[in-house]
Parts: C-alpha cells; structure tokens; sequence
C-alpha cells in the first residue's frame, strides 16, 4: 500500500484565485506559508526559514476557499502531492509540484472575524473557521 498524503498549517501568502472551467467545475489556486525556526548550533542565533507551498482546491472546495479566504489568513489543510509538467512555446520542460486540498479548516484570519462560518462542502469535506486565540491550552 501506498501513501500520498500532505498535512499543512500556515498561512494564505496571497489571495486566492477562483476560475470555473468549461465543465463548470471551479478550481481555487492558492499559496500557503508556512515558517520553520531553529536555534544555529555555532552561532545560537535564532534562524528561520519561510516555505510556500502551491496548493488547488476543486469543486465546492474551491468555491469556499474563494469565498471565505483572503491574504494572510491561517489554514490547516489536507491534501495530495501532485506534479504536473508541460511544454512552453520554446519547447522547454517545466515541472510544477502541489497539494491537491480535500479538506480544509479555516482557523482565523489576519483580522478579527466576528462572523465564525461552519458549512458543510460535501461528505468528505467539512470547512470550519475558529478562533485559535480562544481555545484553551
């Protein structure tokens, strides 16, 4: 058996865009932040390190994530790896790897949101917003 599977919390690094294709289904391509911190073993500096990862939502999916997200908000998502390729005009290769989202939680955003929205997407994929300062620790 095989696993594929891509777990991130960050951070939307622009807002997202929504297209509806011909089929009429709609995709939703966005990028996601995420940091990573460590202390240098010489040095003891602290470093750190920022990664933005592509990532495209299908269907209702993707309806919501354009519907609710903006620039900076903060995610959890599941998903898959994917890579795609394709030729230019000047016959050069190009490689594009993403995460596929079939689940996504919104856990606030860069401003305060009164208005906390639950919906249900489909069976698979429920989107909730919640305000992660107000969980207990």
């Amino acid at each position: 058996m095989n696993l594929n599977k891509a777990e991130l919390i960050g951070n939307l690094a622009a807002d997202p865009v929504v297209k509806s294709l011909s089929s009429g289904q709609s995709v939703a391509d966005f990028r996601v932040a995420t940091n990573y911190t460590w202390k240098d073993a010489k040095t003891k500096a602290k470093q750190q390190n920022t990664e933005f990862h592509s990532v495209i939502a299908w269907g209702k999916l993707g309806e919501v994530v354009g519907k609710y997200l903006k620039k900076g908000d903060r995610v959890y998502l599941e998903g898959r790896l994917q890579t795609r390729n394709w030729e230019d005009k000047e016959k050069i290769k190009h490689y594009k790897t993403e995460i596929v989202a079939t689940n996504l939680i919104m856990l606030g955003g860069a401003k305060d949101k009164e208005d906390k929205e639950t919906e249900k997407v489909n069976d698979e994929v429920v989107v909730e917003e919640i305000d992660v300062s107000k969980v207990a620790k």
